[in-house]
């Protein structure tokens, strides 16, 4: 009786899964490289693979330029408050349409889909209006709000929470366990890969968000750090390339370095496992 064959991938799975990273990473390996270049060296060859005289005078003109610290805080305080209020609306509502019976939930979940096929460019007039009469434009509440519930995150967890057992809802409800600890307590544990996607594809999105905080600041209090390397582009003379790329350096670090803390759930999440 022959030895069962280990599973082991084959080759050409990981020749293509190469060329897949590579492609990913050339252009951020491209930007790492030219914000090292001076800039005359960029002007004479653009597309050289490493720099001749590796300097990092760009990154420390970025600094200069701009108050880096102050716009990388309200960046990620402003992602990472959004994704926190996604999650915490997305569990009772996916909840609510998983697991509870109600006039109307198909409906409900009907619109929850809908709303994912409406872009936010649509409705940011009617929205900006309304932030305008009440006052609240320039401020953090106006780049938080808009975005605190999430029809992306109530889908997922909706999703995730029909291959949940009925059976752990009842033994808590029969133990005298509230809805809320339910949702909160006991789901949400069993989703964690789920609710970390969530929150990554959140936190992302709006910490890289150029354009609403456009439209809804006005000076230096609450603009983001996306905003502030668009400054680094000085009109009239010329974009210095090496220091853009420098400030776009600066600005993906606290993504990957997210992304590396969370890669375990992550995949997880991906493959949908528990």
């Amino acid at each position: 009786m022959s030895a069962p064959r280990s599973r082991r991938p084959g080759l050409l799975p990981m020749i293509l899964a190469t060329i897949a990273a590579a492609i990913w990473v050339l252009p951020y390996a491209w930007m790492v490289v030219t914000s090292l270049k001076p800039l005359d060296e960029i002007a004479q060859d653009p597309t050289a693979p490493f720099p001749k005289h590796p300097q990092l005078g760009a990154y420390r003109e970025v600094f200069e330029l701009v108050p880096v610290w102050r716009y990388l805080l309200v960046s990620v305080a402003v992602a990472v408050a959004i994704g926190v209020l996604q999650l915490a609306l997305a569990l009772p509502a996916g909840y609510a349409l998983a697991k509870l019976r109600f006039v109307g939930k198909k409906t409900a979940f009907a619109l929850v889909v809908a709303c994912l096929l409406v872009p936010a460019q649509v409705t940011f007039v009617s929205v900006f209006l309304m932030f305008s009469k009440l006052s609240l434009t320039n401020t953090f509440s106006a780049l938080v709000l808009p975005f605190a519930a999430s029809a992306l995150g109530t889908f997922l967890v909706r999703q995730a929470l029909l291959s949940v057992p009925d059976e752990i809802i009842e033994a808590a409800r029969l133990d005298g366990a509230s809805e809320l600890t339910i949702i909160y307590r006991i789901l949400a544990p069993l989703l964690r890969p789920t609710l970390v996607s969530v929150f990554l594809v959140s936190f992302v999105f709006h910490y890289s968000d150029y354009f609403w905080p456009l439209v809804m600041t006005t000076d230096d209090t609450v603009r983001t750090l996306p905003l502030g390397i668009a400054l680094l582009k000085e009109p009239g003379s010329g974009v210095r390339w090496h220091v853009v790329m420098a400030g776009n350096v600066i600005l993906s670090v606290p993504v990957l370095v997210l992304f590396a803390i969370a890669q375990k759930h992550l995949v997880r999440g991906v493959a949908g496992r528990a």
